[in-house]
């Protein structure tokens, strides 16, 4: 018995075209934007803090604010070796076409800038959350501390 797969072949080709003429134009061609990633988001961040007395465990929570003009605003809770602070952040951000980012935070303890944070990270879930590293942690009055924190969000509805 002789098969003849071109038949079959050729049905399954049409409904694979068919399938991908259903995509969106738009959809195949979505990019990140400032724009589209506004919006409010809740955080957690875990790492360390690379002393010259030694590592220091840090964790932190909270929420913030980025808007489409490419500023930002927001709280934390963070706990730095069993240090505890509320703090507030401000700063800007850029989104980049293929959902990578890049953020940088001056952070506030009471009205006083205590560091200035930069992130690089990237946007996922149809830009609703962010995973980062902390690139670098600087001190008013220039230090950088070398660290190892990472951070997640997820946009708050």
């Amino acid at each position: 018995m002789k098969r003849n797969i071109g038949p079959t072949t050729l049905v399954l080709l049409v409904f694979a075209m068919f399938v991908v003429s259903m995509a969106s134009p738009s959809a195949l061609a979505q990019q990140c934007s400032l724009a589209g990633a506004a919006g409010a988001y809740g955080f957690t961040g875990t790492g360390t803090l690379l002393l010259s007395t030694g590592a220091v465990p840090i964790a932190a929570v909270g929420r913030i604010n980025l808007r489409a003009d490419g500023t930002l605003s927001g709280t934390e809770a963070r706990s730095a070796g069993g240090d505890f602070a509320n703090e507030t952040l401000t700063g800007t951000w850029t989104v980049f076409a293929n959902c990578a980012f890049r953020l940088t935070a001056k952070v506030f303890v009471s009205g006083a800038l205590v560091r200035t944070s930069v992130l690089s990270g990237v946007l996922d879930q149809n830009m609703t959350e962010a995973r980062d590293v902390q690139k670098s942690l600087t001190l008013p009055d220039g230090t950088n501390v070398p660290v190892v924190i990472t951070f997640e969000a997820r946009r708050i509805f």
